[in-house]
């Protein structure tokens, strides 16, 4: 079942970030990651939240995206976007079309 990986990240660093996503970025393919949404146009319909730049990555599974994360790959870049923003992660499981 895929998982998605969702960032929500103030840059306070583009310079530092723009390392950050250039560092970062291969791995996501290496670890069977794709890109579903990464951009800064964000429409708040309900709450009280205020997103940034909003990122989603799905990978094949809820373990694929851990293993993405703690990769030593994603790690050593993990250190730039830690220095140029301040940032809201997490991993979420994604439903099973046959079993919601």
């Amino acid at each position: 079942m895929a998982a998605y990986f969702i960032l929500d990240t103030e840059v306070q660093d583009p310079a530092g970030y723009a390392q950050y996503v250039k560092a970062g970025s291969p791995s996501v393919q290496q670890y069977g990651g794709k890109y579903i949404a990464r951009g800064v146009k964000v429409e708040v319909l309900e709450g009280d939240w205020q997103p940034h730049r909003i990122v989603v990555i799905e990978f094949p599974s809820f373990d694929q995206a851990k293993r993405w994360y703690n990769s030593p790959e994603y790690q050593a870049a993990l250190s730039g976007r830690l220095r140029s923003a301040v940032s809201k992660a997490i991993i979420i499981e994604g439903c099973n079309p046959y079993n919601q």
